[in-house]
């Protein structure tokens, strides 16, 4: 079956997102852990996360996924700016353990002229402070369209990541379809060739899940613009590929695209529809 669902507000808690999961026929869902511009997280309430957990089994909800803010910057050149992004982490995956062996999902940073290499390095720091061998999530690495100064734009600059984190089998890759068709990887003329080297340079083992977006640009423009599924560069067929092919297919699939929950729920039965059982 179809593992999909969409980004979901976490304002009214776990249980209020598994109601919303179960209007739009979602069998999974991505969440911000707080603000996605920053500030302090909700507090945590025990019975609505015992509440969906229950829902959760009902649904068929076997895993959900956390993105962190966008303020996150672990490789600033400013050191306050740094400071709150390994706080907000290590309180995120403090949390995360609430809900147990599910993924972490972050950007990796600008490093605002400082150089790829000096943020990769920070970045890795980070990780290697915060990750413990007793965590039961998983951290992924999110691919960038590379824009500005970000790092994460190459497969090759996620690789340098992962290879300097010490706990290395606590960490992943989530895939952005409209980053890396932004960042100049051809997943609409040569899917097969794309997969081929992330295997290559990552290796596929590390891909734990897919942001399945339109690109508004398209193909090497380094925008990072999300568009509708079918109302973009990348198009309806390409997506209908990626959502059957063999080395992604049993991943979770989490929709990012500018929609409310009756456009969420377009999108995931047009896509059920075309996934071959």
């Amino acid at each position: 079956m179809l593992e999909i669902g969409c980004h979901l507000s976490c304002a009214k808690g776990y249980e209020a997102m598994a109601k919303d999961a179960e209007k739009i026929h979602a069998n999974t869902f991505q969440f911000f852990t707080r603000n996605p511009r920053g500030g302090r997280a909700k507090e945590i309430q025990p019975e609505d996360v015992e509440k969906f957990k229950v829902r959760a089994e009902s649904l068929g909800i076997r895993r959900i996924l956390a993105h962190a803010p966008y303020t996150l910057n672990a490789c600033s050149a400013e050191e306050k700016v740094r400071e709150f992004a390994r706080n907000t982490m290590k309180d995120d995956l403090e949390r995360m353990e609430h809900t147990p062996g599910n993924c972490y999902n972050f950007h990796p940073g600008s490093h605002v002229s400082q150089g790829a290499e000096t943020g990769i390095a920070l970045i890795s720091d980070m990780l290697n402070e915060l990750l413990t061998p007793g965590q039961t999530t998983t951290v992924l690495l999110e691919t960038m369209a590379g824009k500005g100064s970000e790092v994460g734009r190459s497969f090759e600059e996620l690789r340098e990541i992962l290879d300097r984190v010490s706990l290395t089998e606590k960490m992943g890759v989530c895939l952005d379809t409209c980053h890396v068709y932004d960042g100049g990887y051809d997943i609409v003329q040569d899917l097969d060739g794309v997969l081929t080297e992330f295997d290559r340079v990552i290796g596929l083992s590390r891909l734990k899940a897919v942001h399945l977006n339109d690109s508004m640009y398209g193909l090497g423009s380094h925008k990072d613009r999300h568009a509708r599924i079918g109302e973009g560069k990348i198009g309806a067929e390409a997506m209908v590929r990626i959502i059957n092919h063999p080395a992604l297919r049993g991943l979770p699939f989490y929709l990012e695209t500018p929609n409310e929950l009756p456009g969420y729920a377009q999108e995931i039965r047009f896509l059920r529809e075309a996934y071959k059982e």
